[in-house]
């Protein structure tokens, strides 16, 4: 957790409503950090159905594997996060930790070892003292309470510099339902199948089956659509928990047309979580859209997207305020999509530059200068080669990046 705030975050964290069923809780267990929390809980009423996406990294570490295992049960009746290792690469050992931690929460709330969900987050490679946890654990649960959701994204950052949470209503069916989430993420990010940790917690009464099949698509338009660094992490988890309070009429299909409202929050929530974790980029001072059209699906314009986005080169020159488009066509020429320098189109703050094989007759940087002096810059890249199109958010690439991965264990 950095002192200094992002130039880049929100003002506050936002208010986020009680959800019917679920209550949470924040404390210390020491394992890595001094002074601050690094353990957080959530308890979920009997009843509450759970989806998730989880790394496709093949290092992905023991709390991935337990997750994978547990999500086709569709039950949940808590969640365990802790910061500071993220027990990765840590063999039996760190399997056995996590199978102690199941066991110490389902005993707090008596439940399955099963239904508890359980990640972690920090250092790779070095072994979690699980009994920390252990003993933290009891004591941490006293404080659960419903209005907890600062206090819980608070304990799960690492080198965040602010708390990441957003909220939506919705309805189902004519019944209002809560939509809250939660996350954390700054460094490691080019999510390939979910991000860094995030928890959404609903009210909405929905099978398990359903949630997953409204959790994928979402995910692939927020976080799987956002890179700071390109490094898919070891350990990226989305959860998403519903209670079944609202008391909504039954949902049995994900295309159900009462879902609409509920679709566009979950929506809303998630691409606001994934850019809060762009805007937190370590070492970041610009956030950055890339709008890309004409490609020949939606899948290849985020893949050439992501390749604009990932390229130091761009990322360098939106630091330094340096509209090189050049560099932004070189970035779609090895995005590996069907592209065409004739019909490729570049716009920077809404100025079009570069068309139909070259630079813009007249073109005018002046405009476009000033533009990249802001805090939020905007790529707009055509590629006059088919209807798909997507958007894509990153930040720029500071030496405060350095400065931050060159000291992250020391």
């Amino acid at each position: 957790m950095s002192e200094t705030k992002s130039p880049l975050a929100p003002a506050k964290f936002p208010e986020l409503p009680a959800i019917a069923g679920v209550r949470l809780a924040a404390g210390s267990a020491g394992i890595r950090y001094k002074g601050r929390t690094d353990l957080m809980i959530a308890t979920l009423d009997p009843g509450t159905t759970v989806a998730g996406v989880l790394t496709r990294s093949k290092s992905y570490g023991a709390p991935v594997g337990w997750c994978r295992d547990c999500l086709p049960g569709g039950t949940a009746r808590a969640l365990v996060v802790n910061s500071g290792n993220a027990n990765t690469f840590t063999g039996q050992a760190g399997r056995e930790a996590v199978q102690r931690t199941a066991a110490a929460a389902a005993k707090l709330v008596g439940c399955a070892e099963q239904e508890v969900f359980i990640s972690s987050t920090g250092v790779i490679g070095e072994a979690l003292a699980v009994e920390k946890i252990e003993a933290a654990l009891p004591e941490v649960a006293k404080s659960l309470a419903p209005a907890n959701f600062a206090a819980a994204a608070q304990a799960i950052m690492t080198t965040d510099t602010f708390p990441k949470g957003s909220t939506a209503t919705a309805e189902i069916g004519g019944v209002p339902v809560t939509l809250n989430g939660f996350c954390k993420g700054s460094g490691m990010i080019a999510p390939d199948m979910a991000t860094m940790l995030g928890y959404l917690f609903t009210d909405a009464k929905l099978p398990a089956a359903v949630l997953q099949q409204l959790l994928s698509p979402a995910n692939e338009r927020s976080f799987n659509s956002i890179t700071v660094d390109g490094d898919t992490s070891t350990s990226d988890t989305v959860l998403i928990f519903a209670t079944g309070k609202a008391g909504n009429p039954d949902i049995a299909s994900a295309e159900d047309p009462k879902l609409k409202s509920f679709k566009a929050a979950l929506d809303r929530v998630m691409i606001d979580l994934a850019q809060q974790i762009v805007r937190d980029g370590e070492g970041a001072e610009r956030f950055v859209t890339i709008s890309v059209t004409g490609a020949t699906s939606s899948a290849a314009a985020r893949r050439v997207g992501l390749t604009i986005g990932n390229s130091p080169l761009v990322k360098t020159a939106i630091a330094a305020g340096d509209a090189n488009w050049g560099r932004i066509a070189a970035a779609v020429g090895r995005a590996g999509e069907k592209a065409d320098r004739d019909t490729l189109a570049i716009a920077i703050g809404g100025t079009l530059i570069a068309e139909k094989g070259g630079p813009v007759a007249g073109y005018d940087e002046t405009p476009v200068a000033a533009h990249m002096k802001g805090r939020d810059i905007r790529i707009d890249v055509d590629l006059g080669v088919g209807h798909g199109k997507a958007t894509v958010w990153t930040c720029d690439l500071t030496h405060r990046y350095i400065d931050i991965n060159g000291s992250y264990r020391s």
